[in-house]
């Protein structure tokens, strides 16, 4: 006889267990480099513009 048996129950089992596990939450990415990114910006701009009007 053939060892390859699967339980059918057992598969049931296993799917209800994966169907009851709650989803990942996939996590934000960091928004830090963004606003130091924008604070740079302002800097140079007002650097800039301080430069014109001296």
């Amino acid at each position: 006889m053939s060892d390859e048996y699967v339980d059918p129950s057992g598969n049931t089992e296993a799917f209800r267990a994966f169907q009851a596990t709650p989803a990942p939450v996939a996590e934000q990415p960091s928004r830090l480099p963004l606003i130091i990114g924008i604070a740079v910006a302002v800097a140079v701009v007002i650097a800039i513009a301080v430069w014109l009007l001296v």
